[in-house]
């Protein structure tokens, strides 16, 4: 198959073919995909971040049973120094980040994983390619192109597991009938690609999708505590969704997620959440991250932030939440009384903005708040009150206090 990575240079290739002979070295994953969808299903061309590649085996002589994408890079790094800009190795993994010819490469050793457990941590070995397309999530993302003699411009496309019948039909498919079980997080990457490139799951792979939800093999159920649950359930989940709001058609995603039920598996208790959209769309305009919008829907939304993971701060938030609506219910009458009420608390505005989100009444003084009288500060400053007498301690701060209050009051109304 002759095809041209659009800005690649040929130099690039072949450095890396000669670099890692006698060995394979293959191009993986998306690039593969949105290469084939480009050039032979006429799709618009998406762009390539960097270059996904996967290296067999041990490159060149006195690698020291190191693993091949490290001495793929060691390799590289001494014959064309020239060439080579930032590079990073990963020893635990057995890949490096690597700048080659001005193009970013992620160069990984094939491998093979065998999850021990539904939704644990894979155990990793390296292998060979064909391995190493087995242990992917969809047949679209388990082709390889195998890079050909220097200066061809041809690649030996490997496809076990009938990606281009998927890409063809606009189908995603599972690579065997326990992929849900061992890693959940692949159903929001489904949602992803769904949302993002149009296509559809399977009727085998919606089966399973439904099927291994209702069966629930994983060691942990709501109520358990957030330290049981499985990575896959946990920070794995929580990664999954970031990309899905941040870097997808997020709406189209979540919909394809609740059209499948599998809103259960951020948290069971969202399967009945009709109201994230709106959620979403306020937190967009009030300007804060999308997930603990989401996750404010759950039964327990703080309990759910601590299962994903989710950063400190947007945690708080969501702990603050019904802090936040006892403080709406009790209705100050005047700004000065929202003030004292939600200031010095420790929340955060962005809590009470995220609040608003949820739809919390009554909206004017909590927007103004946000917007207004949480900024306004005293009509005189602490060097005018000492300058007319009153001394610096605990009382000019309780007059200042009490000054901006009553500047608030006889300014602005509830």
């Amino acid at each position: 198959m002759e095809l041209a990575l659009p800005g690649v240079p040929d130099s690039l290739l072949d450095r890396l073919r000669r670099a890692a002979a006698p060995a394979r070295v293959a191009l993986v994953g998306g690039a593969v995909r949105d290469l084939l969808l480009h050039r032979v299903h006429r799709d618009p061309w998406r762009g390539l971040l960097d270059l996904d590649l996967v290296v067999e085996g041990s490159p060149g002589a006195g690698s020291c049973g190191e693993p091949a994408a490290h001495a793929l890079a060691h390799r590289l790094i001494r014959e064309h120094p020239e060439a080579v800009g930032s590079h990073c190795f990963h020893a635990a993994y057995g890949t490096v980040e690597l700048e080659l010819d001005g193009v970013w490469l992620d160069l990984a050793t094939a491998r093979r994983e065998v999850y021990s457990a539904p939704g644990l941590n894979p155990e990793v070995a390296f292998a060979d390619l064909e391995a190493d397309l087995a242990r992917r999530d969809f047949s679209l993302n388990a082709m390889a192109l195998v890079l050909g003699e220097e200066g061809s411009g041809r690649w030996q496309l490997l496809d076990p597991h009938a990606g281009q019948s998927a890409l063809e039909q606009r189908q995603l498919a599972f690579l065997h009938d326990g992929s849900v079980r061992d890693d959940p997080s692949r159903v929001l990457r489904a949602a992803r690609y769904a949302a993002r490139l149009g296509f559809e799951p399977g009727a085998e792979a919606l089966g399973q999708i439904r099927r291994t939800l209702a069966d629930w093999p994983w060691a942990w159920r709501p109520g358990d505590p957030a330290e049981a649950a499985p990575p896959a359930l946990a920070v794995r989940l929580r990664m999954e969704l970031d990309l899905l709001l941040q870097r997808e058609p997020w709406p189209q995603a979540l919909r394809h997620l609740e059209a499948w039920g599998a809103l259960a598996l951020i948290d069971p208790s969202l399967s009945g959440d009709r109201g994230w959209r709106r959620r979403l769309h306020w937190a967009r305009r009030l300007e804060l991250p999308l997930l603990p919008a989401l996750l404010a829907g759950a039964a327990d939304p703080a309990a759910a932030g601590r299962r994903l993971q989710i950063p400190a701060r947007q945690l708080a938030w969501l702990e603050a939440l019904p802090a936040v609506r006892a403080v709406a219910a009790r209705g100050p009458v005047s700004p000065s009384a929202w003030c004292a009420a939600l200031e010095g608390q420790g929340w955060g505005e962005e809590a009470v903005r995220l609040a608003l989100a949820c739809g919390l009444t009554p909206r004017r003084p909590l927007l103004r708040w946000c917007g207004r009288w949480r900024h306004a500060t005293p009509p005189v400053s602490a060097r005018e009150l000492i300058a007319a007498g009153l001394p610096p301690g605990p009382a000019l701060g309780a007059r200042l206090r009490q000054l901006r209050a009553e500047h608030l009051d006889a300014h602005d109304h509830v």
